[in-house]
């Protein structure tokens, strides 16, 4: 299928623009900037396209995203450090970003001629983004059945929606995904910081994928008193 990766240029969006481009056609990469403290992710997804040889379109939704305010992923509001899991992360809930990112990438592949859509939303986004669980993805679906009727036919794939981060880790490798070359940190500073939730979860999903984690961290440690008996009841 000619697809169209919704690519941030993190650890997960990489790794499924490699694996579409290896098992598909990946015919482009789209990026949303909505006013993310840690834009120069965008520059990851960027040199993703340049290495896959496809087009990279941004998207400029700064005008919406200052609307959608309370997030530590926006505002002047404290990004908070341990595990993604915990109660304290859902300060970098963006309101309904994905269901806005993907009206637009659906329309981008419709008008394109896409057959599918990718978006790289996993288990460990269950518990506190409730638009990156299974129940959404099959809700979206059916709303964008309805919205390009008679006009187009467009796949949402969501291919690690039931896995892991580690799954994710474990998949790249086989395609290649050079995970060196991907940003995840939700500061933005020079070096993943190693203590806000996506960094310990980077870091842990190399730990249990058995592979090795390239990635500078200013704290390379934190993450195992964050995750040492931490349980959590994932929400589908």
């Amino acid at each position: 299928m000619k697809t169209i990766v919704v690519c941030s240029g993190g650890l997960d969006s990489v790794s499924l623009a490699h694996r579409v481009a290896a098992e598909s056609e990946l015919l482009g990469l789209i990026s949303f900037d909505y006013g993310q403290r840690h834009r120069k992710e965008l520059d990851f997804a960027a040199a993703c396209a340049v290495r896959l040889g496809v087009f990279h379109e941004i998207i400029d939704m700064r005008g919406i995203g200052s609307r959608l305010t309370g997030s530590a992923l926006t505002d002047d509001l404290d990004v908070p450090d341990g595990h993604y899991a915990e109660e304290t992360m859902r300060v970098t809930v963006v309101p309904n970003r994905n269901a806005i990112m993907l009206s637009v990438a659906f329309g981008v592949a419709a008008a394109r001629g896409a057959d599918a859509v990718a978006i790289a939303v996993h288990g460990g986004d269950h518990f506190i983004y409730p638009d990156c669980r299974p129940g959404f993805i099959d809700a979206f679906q059916a709303m964008q059945d309805h919205a390009l009727d008679g006009y187009a036919s467009v796949k949402l794939l969501a291919p690690y929606v039931n896995g892991s981060k580690a799954d994710i880790v474990t998949d790249g490798a086989r395609h290649g995904t050079p995970f060196g070359e991907t940003w995840s940190c939700y500061k933005g500073g020079a070096l993943h910081c190693g203590r806000c939730g996506t960094c310990v979860e980077r870091r842990e999903a190399f730990h249990l994928a058995g592979i090795e984690d390239p990635t500078d961290y200013e704290d390379p440690d934190f993450w195992k008193a964050a995750t040492k008996g931490f349980r959590a009841e994932e929400t589908r």
